[in-house]
């Protein structure tokens, strides 16, 4: 049985339909202060948090646990910046008392979803795994900190590891069983379509001088079934006596933000407004991947994440949700 921490969140709930596909067992641990009970549609859950030591251990004791996906952490980088403790206390401190209580009832494979934003501002594009790391705001250095706990714990405990970089997860379930839902959205595609919507007046585009073909941030999109599907292939990765390793999920191909607008005016058929502000703290021009390390070793090509895709997947689920 896998363990899935954050199970009921955006990638955790999607990775776990993805394991039942394979025929694998799961239990969702997630305290559901971001994700949705809802989209737990496919083994078992246990609601309680990772700074809960003893509720670990219960799941430890209550299932026969051979492995985990970590997925639970807060993820807003803006709230980061303005609340750095609660983003060293969730993401640091939970994945510690993670990795303890596995070091206790000896399970040592872990898959973590680590985040593009360890990266911080690119020199080189597209980002290979060795770029440079330093990341500008807390979230990213506390997935950059559990990372290099990882590196440490294998070689003091005999964890097994793969770290997965994501670049920006999108889009939804091609069935529509489950999708994307913040409450605040603030990722692009879904805070566009609910302007297409008319839940929002207009989207806002953040800094329109950059050094790019039409001025705006580009970004290297891949849809939420595809990371699911590298989660899977990682798992087998390890049983397979792989080595530890961290590697990047994305497509190798960019988009700015005015082309994913364009796409969602074409693809929903909807008025989209655009209000253009000034650029945002922090944000570089581009990010987009290098994946063929993940292309190598877990034989991974993502089949799902053309944009046209990713948005036509992503509105469908809003309308269903609305």
């Amino acid at each position: 049985m896998i363990l899935v921490t954050g199970g009921a969140g955006f990638v955790g709930s999607h990775t776990i339909k993805k394991l039942a596909e394979w025929g694998c067992d799961t239990v969702a641990f997630d305290n559901l202060s971001e994700g949705h009970r809802e989209h737990v549609l496919w083994g078992k859950f246990f609601k309680a948090d990772l700074l809960d030591i003893e509720a670990l251990r219960e799941v430890f004791n209550s299932y026969p646990i051979e492995a985990v996906m970590h997925f639970a952490a807060l993820t807003r980088v803006g709230e980061s910046v303005e609340n750095p403790q609660k983003y060293y206390v969730n993401n640091v401190v939970g994945g510690l008392n993670l990795l303890h209580v596995m070091i206790e009832y000896s399970v040592k494979d872990l898959i973590f979803s680590s985040s593009a934003a360890i990266y911080g501002n690119p020199m080189e594009i597209p980002i290979s795994e060795d770029h440079f790391k330093k990341p500008v705001s807390p979230y990213g250095r506390t997935k950059w900190i559990f990372e290099r706990t990882l590196e440490e714990y294998a070689q003091a405990y005999g964890i097994r590891y793969v770290s997965l970089r994501y670049f920006n997860a999108a889009g939804s379930d091609l069935n529509g069983a489950i999708g994307e839902w913040h409450d605040p959205e603030t990722h692009l595609i879904p805070t566009i379509l609910e302007a297409a919507a008319g839940k929002r007046p207009y989207i806002k585009i953040f800094g329109t001088d950059y050094q790019t073909p039409d001025g705006t941030c580009i970004r290297d999109f891949v849809h939420v079934t595809d990371l699911a599907e590298a989660h899977v292939l990682a798992f087998e990765y390890l049983k397979d006596g792989g080595a530890n390793a961290a590697l990047n999920l994305g497509t190798g191909k960019g988009y700015s933000v005015r082309e994913v607008i364009e796409n969602c005016r074409r693809i929903t058929g909807e008025k989209i407004d655009v209000l253009e502000g000034p650029r945002r703290q922090g944000d570089p021009p581009r990010l987009v991947a290098d994946p063929s390390q993940a292309n190598q070793a877990l034989s991974w090509i993502p089949k799902y994440s053309s944009l046209p895709l990713i948005v036509d997947t992503a509105w469908r689920w809003l309308k269903r949700r609305s």
